[in-house]
């Protein structure tokens, strides 16, 4: 090998080394980037969904279920309508079903249809990268589907208090929360055998029903409701009605909604990381 191939050899590597910089530094945004792009091919089933599951759940139970519910809900010493009751609760479920929809085909497709995480993966991003950008991308779609939704309580007149505004972090968090659940999960499934659809059926629809959404979870009989306990859907409730009307609740029961909703999160999102940079090395 002459002294110029060599020098030329060299620069090549220097080149391959430099163009790794930028992949290296900021894959995880380039895959959330790569993910916002593709939701682009569903948009209208995200505006619809977004702006349309609002209006239709509110106007059921404000107009509708309230009606049955003239006295309000016991709040402290007095009483709230049973829309303020519920709203933060829709505002948790609708985090949670778009948690539920992000992290359940788009890893099948990743994986499996188009296989595109192991091409990523053959570039300098590494497998935590790519679960950080999708767990970027999921809390990029919760968000503005939860500010969207408080916009329309608002108009409803179903957020008495001013502190309201921060039930769209509470509630991205509580969808954050399920989703690395889900994601960590979902990231190593192999053969579609309808997990996904069970997931909805026996995971998300149950938790909707018994996380004191449209009732206290006291009412619930003692032996169904640790469901709530357990389940960040009711963290993430109790934390919204707190902020949204004031609900009375001891400080201390306030500080486990978040350190369980925070605990789970940081949990999931590890344990996520593992399980994707785990299936792409084998």
């Amino acid at each position: 090998m002459t002294l110029s191939t060599e020098a030329t050899t060299a620069e090549y590597a220097d080149r391959a080394l430099a163009g790794g910089i930028k992949p290296r530094r900021w894959g995880s945004w380039y895959i959330a980037e790569h993910r916002f792009r593709g939701m682009r091919a569903y948009y209208q089933t995200i505006l619809a969904t977004s702006i349309g599951n609002p209006l239709v759940y509110l106007f059921a139970l404000g107009v509708g279920l309230a009606a049955l519910v003239p006295q309000g809900i016991p709040n402290g010493s007095g009483t709230i309508s049973y829309l303020a009751f519920v709203a933060p609760a829709l505002l948790a479920t609708a985090a949670v079903t778009v948690a539920a929809e992000e992290s359940t085909y788009p890893y099948m497709m990743g994986f499996k249809w188009n296989p595109i995480f192991f091409a990523m993966n053959a570039a300098p991003i590494s497998g935590n990268q790519i679960a950080n950008g999708m767990i970027i991308s999921i809390v990029g779609r919760i968000l503005p589907t939860t500010a969207i939704y408080f916009v329309v309580m608002v108009l409803f007149g179903a957020v008495p208090s001013s502190l309201g505004v921060l039930g769209i972090l509470t509630a991205t968090l509580t969808g954050l929360a399920i989703s690395v659940i889900i994601s960590m999960y979902t990231a190593g499934i192999e053969e579609d055998k309808g997990q996904m659809a069970m997931i909805m059926r026996f995971g998300i629809t149950p938790m909707f029903l018994f996380s004191g959404t449209f009732f206290p979870l006291a009412s619930l009989p003692w032996f169904l409701q640790w469901i709530g306990w357990i389940s960040p859907l009711w963290h993430g409730t109790e934390l919204g009605r707190v902020l949204s009307y004031g609900y009375p609740e001891p400080a201390w029961l306030t500080a486990v909604h978040v350190v369980y909703l925070v605990g789970l999160s940081v949990l999931g999102w590890m344990l996520t990381q593992r399980v994707i940079s785990k299936r792409l090395n084998k």
